[in-house]
């Protein structure tokens, strides 16, 4: 899916400017939501591969950050990333109290991507796809956001770390310790 390229609009006003009035009156909470419910929708979607599920996740997520936008502090990280948490905290939610499986849609992109990093050029997409479905099973939930965010999202470790409250350096760790165990899971399914 394409990347949103509103965010780098120049005739979009400040953030923090809108933030702060969205503090004071919701009804200026408008602009936030125009920006960024594209990308959070994707990114919910990408999880549970339904469309009226996704929309529901995410208008969850919005009510959630209107409510809570008097508490979020400019200072302490990016909008978009506080989004993405209330994002992630409400599909994991919904993945709990539903008892369903959680969805990794692997694009032909993604895939790709994947497969030169875990340098595993020798197989077909489709081969691919099947050998990462089985292997994404094994991995804990936050092992597989890891790689979401990183190779899907195309976030950078300063993003994700962001995102998941950690530092950057201890997002690159994370993801880089995720992508062994990741190669690892697939050698052992047979892949060389």
């Amino acid at each position: 899916m394409e990347k949103l390229l509103i965010r780098k609009n120049k005739n979009k006003p400040d953030e923090k400017q809108v933030i702060e009035q969205a503090k004071e009156n919701p009804e200026k909470f408008r602009p936030l939501y125009d920006w960024y419910y594209e990308e959070i929708f994707h990114f919910i979607y990408k999880k549970t591969g339904e469309e009226a599920i996704a929309t529901d996740i995410c208008a969850e997520v919005f009510y959630k950050a209107l409510v809570n936008i008097k508490n979020y502090k400019i200072t302490e990280t990016s909008f978009i990333a506080w989004l993405y948490r209330v994002a992630i905290n409400e599909t994991a939610a919904y993945f709990r109290t539903t008892k369903k499986e959680r969805l990794v849609l692997l694009g032909d992109y993604q895939i790709h991507f994947l497969q030169t990093e875990l340098q595993y050029k020798n197989l077909s997409a489709s081969e691919m796809r099947h050998y990462l479905n089985l292997a994404f099973n094994k991995l804990k939930p936050m092992e597989v956001e890891l790689i979401e965010l990183r190779f899907y999202e195309e976030k950078s470790f300063k993003e994700i770390g962001e995102i998941l409250e950690i530092t950057e350096n201890n997002a690159k760790v994370k993801t880089y310790r995720t992508l062994d165990k990741l190669k690892e899971i697939l050698t052992k399914s047979g892949i060389k």
